[in-house]
């Protein structure tokens, strides 16, 4: 072989490289030694409706378009697949569609896997400088899936009467085409999966999907940052950083909703926060608050504290609409379920809010009275200061270094929800709805022994400095100067 042929069959075999680089993509993804954690968490939950919260560049995109390809391709590792489905991924306009979903979706498809390409401008043979409209790809099981390109600007009219599988929502679409998303997907029992970055504030999807105010089983959320994602160069995050203002870091890059009004506790993060239940040791059991309610919602909530102080929120009771004889029994069978210890009189030891004092309407007996009648010994000596006890509560959340010792389990939902939506209204207030749990939260921190201050050590020099100023002052006192 000549030096001729050698080079070109050296530049035969480099461009085999780059072609099998550019069609592997879908088998390198999150393989190897960088794995985007959070990426893989996302494509292993199995509900029905999952949304990424992330930063520009977190990898929320690329997660999404990984799904689609995955699940039309039929090739998911994580779910039961499907033959034959049908996917739309909705943007927020035409031109979004192109420049993001699009192009991400076909570049995890390979030339080999594609039936057939459908334009609605532009040439198929050159589909990323048009506008798909729908591309079929086969299906591992000898069938055709049909991938659909939608966009918001479009209209609610041009999403009605389809029968779907999935959807990806990239970005946030307005309320109603999300609502008529819904019900494409109702009669194939079908999913939502979305990926945004919250840029609209205290949206629907706030309350909806962030909060899950509705308590739906099937809602699901994570967010993601820049941190997360490993194959984001360290430096240029750190020079992204210092060129953003706070709120848009907290959009941007933290993927973090943001309000105007600004969070009472903008330090709790559902992913450091929210663990997972397991067995508490019984010595770690502390006590139980209690912030009563009649009409209102009546929260309790369990508290336990491990040896180095860290505080655990591990059960909860939380209704409205039932007098004191209910919730006394509800929060006994959660004493029995869990071992918790009796106290004085074989009554539970609870801490209450001191309004519970008072007689209430159908009785001649207090609140407290009357728990102590149904077995709960409940003291309303509690600190009830706002302003310090939120301080305490957000030291448990993180203090000056940065520690954590605050920690919930997931199962307490409402305790969680209300640490999401608690808002500073006028006066430097926060705003007086939704914070039951939130009370009585404060209530028990509050109880805690506060943490001894450090003691600073002084040093040489500055024991050397006080003696000398203690004779200076002993000497200009000495009557005969």
């Amino acid at each position: 072989m000549n030096k001729k042929q050698i080079l070109s069959k050296l530049g035969e075999i480099d461009d085999e490289i780059l072609f099998r680089n550019k069609y592997s993509k879908l088998e390198r993804y999150n393989k190897g030694k960088k794995v985007h954690k959070k990426q893989m968490e996302f494509h292993k939950c199995l509900k029905r409706n999952r949304w990424v919260f992330g930063g520009n560049r977190s990898g929320k995109t690329e997660c999404g378009a990984v799904e689609t390809v995955w699940l039309a391709r039929g090739i998911h590792p994580f779910r039961v697949n499907r033959e034959e489905v049908v996917i739309w991924v909705v943007s927020l306009s035409k031109q979004v569609q192109r420049d993001v979903a699009q192009g991400k979706v076909f570049s995890y498809l390979k030339p080999g896997w594609i039936e057939d390409i459908v334009m609605e401008s532009g040439s198929k043979d050159f589909p990323s400088g048009g506008v798909v409209d729908y591309v079929l790809v086969k299906n591992v099981f000898g069938k055709i899936s049909k991938i659909g390109f939608k966009s918001c600007d479009q209209g609610r009219e041009k999403f009605q009467g389809a029968s779907i599988d999935y959807i990806w929502f990239d970005e946030e679409p307005p309320y109603d085409i999300y609502r008529e998303c819904r019900m494409r997907i109702l009669d194939r029992k079908g999913e939502i999966y979305g990926t945004m970055t919250p840029l609209k504030g205290l949206s629907w999807v706030y309350n909806e999907i962030y909060l899950n105010e509705k308590e739906d089983q099937e809602v699901w959320n994570i967010t993601m940052n820049w941190d997360d994602n490993p194959y984001l160069d360290r430096d240029e995050i750190k020079s992204l950083k210092s060129s953003m203002s706070e709120e848009e870091l907290e959009a941007r890059c933290y993927g973090k909703f943001s309000s105007s009004m600004g969070l009472v506790y903008p330090e709790f993060d559902p992913q450091v926060h929210v663990v997972e239940p397991f067995d508490v040791p019984r010595e770690w059991f502390d006590t139980i608050s209690i912030d009563p309610g009649l009409n209102n919602p009546l929260s309790a909530h369990f508290y336990a504290v491990d040896y180095d102080g860290n505080v655990y929120v591990i059960a909860e009771h939380f209704e409205a609409g039932k007098d004191v004889q209910y919730h006394a029994d509800a929060i006994k069978k959660i004493c029995e379920r869990l071992g918790w210890e009796k106290g004085f009189g074989g009554r539970y030891d609870a801490l209450i809010d001191s309004a519970a004092t008072q007689k209430t309407l159908a009785s001649s007996k207090s609140v407290c009275e009357l728990f102590y009648d149904f077995g709960i010994n409940a003291n309303p000596k509690v600190n009830k200061d706002l302003f310090s006890g939120i301080n305490r509560v957000k030291s448990y959340l993180k203090d000056a270094q940065g520690r954590v010792k605050l920690f919930i389990f997931k199962s307490c939902t409402n305790l969680i929800r209300e640490l999401k939506s608690y808002f500073w209204g006028d006066n430097d207030k926060p705003i007086k709805a939704d914070d039951h749990a939130l009370d009585e939260l404060r209530y028990y921190i509050m109880s805690r022994p506060e943490a001894p201050k450090v003691q600073k050590v002084k040093t040489e020099i500055e024991k050397d400095k006080e003696k000398l100023i203690r004779k200076l002052e002993l000497k200009r006192r000495q009557p005969w100067n």
